[in-house]
């Protein structure tokens, strides 16, 4: 019986696979190709934490967060520097604020 995926997998799965006495059909993607999948699994993992709200999701979205800066020639820690950046400029989200609708003043 075959079961067909078809996504971009951890590195260590195809071991995992043949561990398991099956056999992984698998193909190395392009930088394309490798991008578009990245941006698919990022989907996937934000999906599931949303379904599941299990911190686990958020460490493989955080994972895949790091593949996406290192294909995009940065880093996870240059993007930490950002994150940072901007909660100093706009603040974090700590104080639940939710922002209904803004009035022009007259």
């Amino acid at each position: 019986m075959k079961r067909v995926y078809n996504k971009l997998v951890r590195d260590n799965i195809p071991e995992i696979i043949r561990n398991n006495n099956e056999t992984p059909i698998t193909k190395t993607l392009n930088n394309e190709e490798y991008l578009r999948a990245l941006k698919a699994k990022l989907q996937e993992e934000v999906d599931e934490f949303l379904e599941s709200n299990d911190i686990a999701e958020l460490a493989d979205i955080l994972e895949v967060v790091d593949a996406l800066s290192t294909a995009n020639n940065s880093s996870l820690n240059e993007v930490m520097d950002i994150k940072i950046r901007k909660a100093e400029k706009n603040g974090k989200f700590e104080n639940k604020i939710f922002l209904i609708e803004v009035q022009e003043n007259k």
